[in-house]
């Protein structure tokens, strides 16, 4: 049976567990996208599908719309794949396994999808309706945003005639957005050689931590576990005759990492005080972060002695170097808005090679030169530390207009489904509002969604009363757009 039957709106959550039973993590959105193709077909609506697996499907306006300009509604297909240590879940296959908990969609040990598959959800439900009033329709579902908006960047927007543009890739009910940081993904390989190391080995895991959205929820000071592990090397390794063998940490750039797992070796005789020295770091950590990061654990799993092969003493320094020194969270805010981050980076995963280690980077602002600041900052890095490294993923902010059509169409409405005035502002994750708005400089963007909480994290979910607000105002928004 239908999980979510009867959950209201209930032509919305409809679509939503269908398209959660098509696996659709970034890179892997064609089937998710043929889904798209069938659902136009079926109905006899326009489709283009093209051979990015990005998405457009056209619907006329309903009576007394047929003349009105067309409105795109936008999401994203992809989701981000995130699970617990436990989770056996495939992405690559498996359907995500919803349930409802006190008022929220949730899925089982993985991400819920909601990012961005509400987005998705509600335009399917209005391309579906014949009762909603509304002008024409043009629905733009790109692909692999969450890998650095990828789908934007390649989709023809001389395939749409629209101007307005309702993007429902935000997470705050009470918040429209209209304007967003632009960024890069910066990866560095510092090489490594190795040599034999004798020794008893420890592998220890640094987890528990909450993670989450590297962009909304980077000022809100999580735990980066990679970071806390290049802290508790460089302690172990100043103090003690230690080597590593390996540090693996984070899945993706654009999550805060919330576990890490390294290796060392370290003589007989110090292997006890080292154990001690990681206990001691460990309550350290809890009394800094305190009810910020309750679950934060530390573990230690001994892996018996013998000989390994461990990263020479200057790779480990290297390593060790740049995982303390890397500059991660709020770099600076800005100047002009109270309390909005304006420049940020996020080391989102690092990964061992036989002779490398691999750093990733998402680093986002709202000013173009602080990019470029941050851009040299981290090349000064890479050449500090005769490492390899690629900048990818460009894609440019989303400037606020003085002067908007869509903006007070959408206030208005806001007011009127809700008996209260909008928080109008700009946010510091990236929007695809800027890619789209960069090919076609009329374009007129806002962005909005439903509460969801800890996006990019196992511990998604969705606020089903949320969402069924955000669907009135949705409804309200297309009657208005005449």
């Amino acid at each position: 049976m239908s999980v979510l039957s009867g959950t209201e709106p209930v032509e919305v959550f409809r679509f939503f567990e269908e398209i959660s039973q098509i696996p659709r993590g970034s890179y892997n959105t064609k089937a998710v996208s043929d889904y798209c193709v069938r659902f136009a077909k079926e109905r006899n609506l326009e489709v283009i599908q093209d051979s990015w697996n990005n998405i457009i499907i056209k619907k006329p306006g309903t009576a007394g719309y047929e003349d009105s300009e067309p409105v795109i509604i936008q999401g994203h297909l992809d989701m981000v794949c995130e699970k617990t240590p436990e989770s056996t879940h495939d992405f690559t296959k498996d359907p995500l396994q919803l349930f409802i908990e006190d008022g929220f969609v949730k899925a089982k040990d993985t991400t819920l999808g909601a990012d961005n598959g509400i987005a998705v959800a509600m335009a399917l439900a209005i391309l579906d309706s014949t009762v909603i009033e509304h002008p024409p329709i043009e629905a733009l579902f790109t692909v692999d945003e969450e890998v650095g908006m990828l789908g934007a960047a390649k989709i023809d927007m001389s395939l749409l005639k629209g101007k307005m543009l309702l993007n429902l890739d935000s997470e705050e009910e009470g918040n429209l957005i209209v304007g967003c940081a632009g960024g890069f993904r910066f990866t560095m390989n510092i090489p490594v050689s190795r040599e034999v190391k004798e020794g008893a080995a420890l592998n220890v895991k640094i987890c528990g931590l909450k993670g989450g959205h590297s962009g909304v929820e980077i000022d809100r000071q999580r735990g980066n576990a990679n970071k806390l592990a290049g802290r508790l090397l460089d302690q172990i390794c100043r103090n003690h005759d230690a080597a590593v063998t390996e540090i693996n940490g984070g899945t993706k750039d654009n999550v805060i990492s919330f576990m890490n797992n390294f290796q060392i070796v370290v003589s007989e005789a110090d292997r006890e005080s080292v154990c001690e020295e990681i206990v001691r770091m460990k309550e350290i950590w809890k009394q800094e972060f305190g009810a910020d990061e309750p679950e934060l654990d530390v573990q230690i799993q001994e892996a018996g002695t013998g000989t390994y092969r461990a990263f020479s003493e200057e790779a480990a320094k290297k390593v060790i170097f740049f995982l303390v020194n890397c500059p991660d969270g709020v770099y600076e805010f800005n100047r002009s808005l109270k309390n909005m981050v304006e420049t940020s980076d996020n080391l989102g995963v690092v990964e061992t090679g036989e002779d490398y280690v691999k750093f990733m980077v998402l680093i986002r602002s709202s000013i173009g030169s602080k990019l470029d600041e941050m851009k040299n900052k981290f090349k000064n890095f890479a050449e500090y530390l005769d490492a390899s490294y690629t900048i990818e993923g460009e894609y440019p902010g989303w400037e606020y207009k003085d002067v908007s059509r869509i903006r007070p169409i959408v206030v208005n409405a806001y007011e009127k489904v809700f008996g209260r005035k909008p928080e109008v502002l700009t946010i510091h994750a990236g929007l695809e509002c800027g890619l789209l708005s960069g090919k076609n400089p009329e374009l007129d963007c806002i962005s909005y969604g439903p509460e969801m909480y800890d996006v990019h994290s196992f511990r998604e979910r969705l606020d089903i009363a949320s969402a069924g607000r955000i669907w009135e105002l949705t409804k309200e928004v297309l009657r208005r757009c005449r």
